[in-house]
This record gives C-alpha cells, structure tokens and sequence, in this order.
C-alpha cells in the first residue's frame, strides 16, 4: 500500500473572483477534481492542501494552478472541469493511484481487493471515513465490500458492534430483491 502524501501551496497572484470561479458553487468543481484524481483537496483562502498518493497530488497541483490561470478570462461550469479533466488524462491517473492504495480486507479465506479503480476507491472510502453511502446498479459489490470491511473491523476490534440498515420505501414503492 502506497503511503499517502501531504502537498501545501498557494496560488497567486490573489484574485477572490478567480478563486471563487476556480472553486465553484460550495467547492463543487475541487470535489469533482478530488473524485476523478483520488486526492483529497483542502483550501483557506489561496493556500491549498492536496493529500493522496504522490503522482495524483502532481497532476492535481498542476491542473489546479492552470485552472486558475485560465479562472481569469474564462467563467468554468461543471461541463468545463469535466473537460479539462478530460483533456489532462486523470482517469489513468486516477486508476493508478487506487491500485497503488491497494485497500486489501483480510478474510478466514484470503483476501478480498477490489477489482477496479471503483471497487478501490470505495474501499478507500470505506476505510478512511465511518459514514458511506454506495450507489450504483445491483451486483457491482457494493453490499459485499462494505459487509467484509466491517467485519473485518469487528474482528480487528476496531469497532464493538455492526449496525445494518437497509433502505426505507414509501407506500407502493418495491424494493426489489432486499
């Protein structure tokens, strides 16, 4: 497992309408950026911190800095990050960086890793934070990887109990399979 990397620096010259261009509504494009690199970004002002494995902590300065560039004659939309993500090849990053944490859960078994980027990064997450909420369609193992992360972290006693809820439906609603 690759070890995750702090990264400061501060962009300049300071401008609050570039920053807040660069931004975006409630930080929206930087989350965008923080999910397609596998970085974690954090900023006070024009002083930003990016954490993640190495080569992501890079290329997430690097697009940063040129957004911000850019931030001063061109007003970014969503559509527009998803471009200059795009443009600057973060989804190989991405999956690398995801390999590279190799999130492994250790079951009586083996082990159990996720096959993907996706599967990795939700295994990060799981990890790294105590709430998680998994979207997406059946059978991709969303229900799998968080039952054997949690009870892996019951048996490293980590944690004392497992709480499992399942979603609420309304009145004439079908739930499906569950």
């Amino acid at each position: 497992m690759k070890s995750i990397e702090h990264r400061d620096f501060t962009l300049s010259p300071e401008d609050n309408e570039r920053l807040a261009n660069l931004c975006g509504p409630f930080d929206g494009h930087l989350r965008q950026i923080e999910l397609k690199l596998g970085v974690e970004i954090a900023n006070r002002g024009f002083v930003f911190r990016i954490s993640g494995p190495d080569e992501a902590i890079v290329e997430a300065q690097k697009l940063i800095e040129a957004l911000y560039v850019e931030a001063a004659e061109t007003t970014f939309d969503s559509h527009a990050i998803h471009l200059r993500l795009a443009q600057a090849n973060v989804e190989q990053i991405a999956e690398r960086s995801y390999e590279a944490q190799d999130v492994a859960i250790k079951v009586k078994r083996g082990t159990v890793r996720g096959r993907g980027a996706n599967q990795g990064r939700y295994l990060h997450q799981i990890a790294t934070h105590d709430i998680n909420f998994g979207i997406g369609p059946a059978g991709t193992g969303k229900t799998f990887l968080a039952v054997a992360s949690a009870v892996e972290a019951l048996n490293e006693s980590r944690v004392q109990r497992l709480i499992l809820v399942r979603p609420a439906v309304e009145a004439g609603e079908k739930l499906g399979f569950l």
